[in-house]
């Protein structure tokens, strides 16, 4: 049995609901989950803070 979603995206985070999104965000802000980029000189970039709003799923179905 095939589940299906829309998903929802935000900046560089994909998740299936803001949940999701929320707690990407929350890991690359901290460090976790996503690793590091050996070789690039500059900052690390920070993650703009989450729209009020709820976000909208987009893209087909899958």
């Amino acid at each position: 049995m095939s589940v299906r979603m829309r998903i929802k995206w935000w900046w560089n985070f994909v998740g299936r609901s803001g949940e999701e999104i929320a707690q990407a965000r929350n890991d690359w802000e901290s460090g976790l989950r996503f690793g590091e980029l050996h070789g690039y000189d500059g900052a690390r970039l920070t993650a703009p803070e989450l729209p009020a709003t709820p976000l909208k799923p987009r893209g087909r179905v899958r």
